[in-house]
């Protein structure tokens, strides 16, 4: 005897109707609208992080060449034309060369060098010296052989966006001792809190 499968008959057509994908993408809609905004301040943040440690780590690789060649060595910086470019050398450098390490700095996180950012000054900032174009070209300040600054006292080099100062600002302190804090400041002038 033979079996036969029961017919069957098949149900409509599995999909969406028109209504469900509208109200689909409206909730995709809004909750894009909604995520966006947040994402681009993470990303704004992210990018002064990292450019107030790179800066840094700039200051500590020029140390770390004063000491290692036994030398005075300076921390140099100029503009470009799409921000600046730092690096380390001698006093007498105008501009890096393609084999030295060198760091762009330009797009939304740059130096602010029209005055310190809004808001309390940072805590000491008595004795700090704010390093702008205006002054820091291209030697802003140098390391002698001990790694100590050269001229021993403090700097201050502010980052931040004038166009956008939202997601607040960054400052690289360099210490007399040759060592590097990073503090951070928010946009609506509330206290400097030191980041590292």
């Amino acid at each position: 005897m033979r079996a036969t499968r029961p017919s069957t008959r098949r149900s409509a057509t599995a999909g969406f109707s028109m209504a469900e994908l509208v109200v689909s993408i409206c909730v995709m809609l809004i909750l894009t609208a909604v995520a966006i905004p947040s994402l681009m301040r993470s990303l704004r943040v992210y990018q002064l992080n990292s450019v107030a440690a790179n800066l840094s780590d700039m200051m500590k690789f020029t140390r770390f060449e004063a000491v290692r060649q036994n030398k005075k060595m300076s921390f140099l910086m100029t503009p470009t034309a799409t921000g600046w470019v730092v690096w380390a050398g001698l006093a007498t450098d105008a501009a890096p060369s393609p084999t030295e390490k060198q760091l762009p700095i330009g797009g939304y996180a740059s130096l602010v060098t029209s005055g310190a950012p809004p808001g309390p000054a940072i805590a000491g900032s008595g004795t700090l010296n704010v390093v702008s174009g205006s002054i820091c070209t291209p030697a802003c300040f140098a390391f002698d052989a001990r790694g100590a600054v050269s001229p021993l006292q403090a700097y201050v080099l502010y980052i931040g966006s004038i166009s956008d100062p939202d997601p607040s600002y960054r400052a690289v302190v360099l210490l007399p001792s040759g060592s590097t804090q990073v503090w951070s400041a928010p946009s609506n002038a509330g206290p400097w809190h030191q980041v590292s």
